[in-house]
């Protein structure tokens, strides 16, 4: 698990970070919480929003789900860099009503639905819902991808070293399924973070380098 120190500390700073920024805006507020898997952005996410009483979408809802496990294999880890996030269905159906104000809504998808027969994956078939909200907190792996851009306020990295990654990756998943995840993503998120959204990059880092979980 995310040390619970550290992150009660970070989610105070984002907290007064975006308290200070908010205002500069006339339009509701969105903040994008970026990081590698297992670097605890989710749980700090969580965090920030009950103290903010922000809004809270994930990043997960937009997974590209119309492609099979083959397909993915067969990509480039630039490819799946690229493509894994539907970030076009996310911008249409979740960030720009919020920033206008509006209540959104959209399909999520469904990662207990497993494969259909066809190989491919699904959505829930209940729609899901957010109200407008005078701040937004978008949290989850390629959250702040250069054609977001526009609709961002503030972009946060969270950062942890690789052994705490692998460890917290570890005590929430499947052995399986693990296995074939680093297969798969491990490189997409290296190229991502380092070719398409190094640190440098980002409004606000947030390291925890000195704990192991």
């Amino acid at each position: 698990m995310p040390d619970k120190g550290f992150l009660a500390g970070a989610a105070d700073l984002l907290i007064m970070e975006i308290r200070a920024r908010r205002g500069r805006v006339p339009h509701p507020f969105i903040v994008a919480i970026d990081g590698r898997s297992g670097a605890g952005k989710s749980t700090l996410a969580a965090q920030v929003a009950r103290g903010l009483s922000a809004a809270l979408l994930s990043t997960d809802d937009f997974f590209a789900a119309d492609v099979t496990d083959q397909g993915w294999n067969a990509r480039t880890v630039e490819q799946r860099a690229s493509d894994a996030l539907d970030w076009r269905r996310l911008r249409a159906e979740a960030l720009e009503p919020l920033r206008l104000g509006h209540p959104a809504r959209w399909r999520a998808f469904d990662f207990s639905g497993g494969a259909r027969p066809d190989g491919t994956y699904g959505m829930r078939p209940e729609p899901a819902e957010l109200a407008a909200n005078p701040v937004i907190i978008l949290e989850g792996a390629y959250s702040s991808r250069p054609e977001l851009a526009d609709l961002l306020d503030f972009t946060v990295l969270v950062e942890a070293p690789e052994p705490a990654r692998r460890a917290r990756l570890a005590a929430r998943e499947d052995p399986a399924f693990l296995a074939a995840w680093h297969e798969q993503w491990e490189g997409a998120e290296e190229h991502y973070f380092g070719e398409i959204r190094p640190a440098s990059s980002f409004h606000l880092v947030i390291s925890n380098r000195d704990r192991k979980g």
